[in-house]
């Protein structure tokens, strides 16, 4: 039986729905794009690395990223115009709504503990998606390796990924033809 299409709508009011509930950004995305979407068949685990990386490696914000990737994937360039859509009008409508009325309540001591009180929740909304991610795609020691020598090198020396990529994209172009030299 052949599956029916994704309605624009249904694009949109998903990503609208990731677009309201999502504190933090792009990375605080995932998990709830990944439950949505693969609660729907829009999408396999196995895709979601790849949007991933591919909204990571695009200019621009990542949250627009994923939703233009993850668009585009259920139904080309109307889709990604409707997840796009979808996941800026809340955020668009709540920073609207915080900036007419934070300016008089930014100094209040509740709204500072409120603000201090997301933080750790953000930050588990971002390290539990990356440790799945990781756990799916680090199939070999080596990959753990790299991701572990990344990480340390980004967090703690201040390398910046760019340096990384570059390298890692060297190493694996010069070992594919070493490779590829060696089995002819």
């Amino acid at each position: 039986m052949e599956k029916k299409p994704v309605s624009l709508w249904q694009i949109f009011a998903v990503f609208a729905k990731i677009g309201a509930f999502t504190i933090g950004g792009g990375y605080a995305m995932i998990p709830i794009i990944q439950e949505e979407m693969s609660s729907r068949g829009w999408i396999s685990d196995e895709e979601l690395p790849d949007i991933v990386a591919l909204s990571q490696s695009a200019p621009g914000v990542m949250a627009v990223n994923i939703s233009i990737f993850a668009g585009y994937r259920l139904r080309g360039v109307k889709g990604s115009i409707a997840a796009t859509l979808g996941s800026i009008t809340p955020s668009f409508f709540i920073i609207l709504a915080i900036a007419m009325i934070f300016t008089s309540f930014k100094d209040n001591p509740w709204v500072i503990k409120a603000f201090k009180g997301i933080r750790p929740a953000v930050i588990a909304l971002i390290a539990v998606p990356m440790v799945k991610m990781a756990q799916k795609c680090c199939k070999a020691w080596w990959a753990w390796a790299l991701a572990i020598a990344a990480l340390v090198l980004v967090a703690f020396l201040d390398v910046s990924p760019i340096y990384i990529l570059l390298c890692v994209i060297v190493a694996a172009f010069g070992y594919t033809y070493i490779k590829e030299k060696w089995t002819r």
